[in-house]
């Protein structure tokens, strides 16, 4: 089989996980994704079998649109729900669409986005989460990122849905808090899905 799958993630598989599975499934050696997505996300996951792999490089620097859940009031280690709760404020926040549809606004264009500590990017040849489960802190560089669109969704309670089109290397895990911050409390990622790859 040569070509290109799209495979709609579960919650609870890492990126290589669906590999293994295809893998066996397919009975090949010659497969891969592009396009990781953390355990906890949903959605879009490219896979690639047999010749279809010589796509990876025209592939790996798509645009994506996700779409998220924000949860206010508290961070957490490693920005998602995955992590362990490390800071809470119970202070009231406005949340009301218009203030948070205008704060969204604010980070469309292009900007610089300093990558996660539980993250695969490489520093010195070493994962940065290699680094945060020893408790070590490294200096990571900014990236260059764009967000093209972002849109309010929705609002319940103390979190609020969006949906977002991004170049590659955004984390949205990243723009989650950074929103958060805006908003004058913490938050997390608590869902995201992956909707679109282009």
């Amino acid at each position: 089989m040569n070509g290109v799958l799209i495979v709609n993630k579960p919650k609870g598989y890492t990126s290589h996980d669906v590999v293994a599975v295809l893998r066996k499934a397919l009975n090949t050696k010659k497969i891969g994704h592009t396009g990781t997505l953390d355990p906890n996300a949903t959605g879009i996951l490219p896979i690639l079998v047999g010749q279809g792999v010589k796509l990876s490089k025209y592939l790996i620097e798509n645009d994506k649109t996700y779409i998220a859940v924000l949860k206010l009031g508290e961070k957490t280690d490693t920005g998602d729900s995955d992590g362990i709760i490390v800071e809470t404020d119970s202070n009231n926040v406005e949340v009301e669409e218009e203030n948070v549809s205008k704060i969204l606004a604010g980070f469309l264009g292009k900007q610089k986005q300093i990558p996660p500590s539980y993250s695969a990017v490489k520093v010195n040849g070493k994962k940065l989460y290699e680094y945060a489960r020893e408790g070590k802190d490294v200096e990571v560089k900014p990236r260059d990122i764009e967000i093209y669109d972002i849109e309010l969704k929705s609002i319940s309670g103390n979190e609020i849905t969006f949906e977002t089109s991004c170049s590659k290397g955004t984390y949205i895990r990243v723009l989650c808090e950074d929103i958060a911050e805006k908003l004058g409390t913490v938050g997390y990622m608590k869902e995201l899905q992956r909707i679109c790859v282009r």
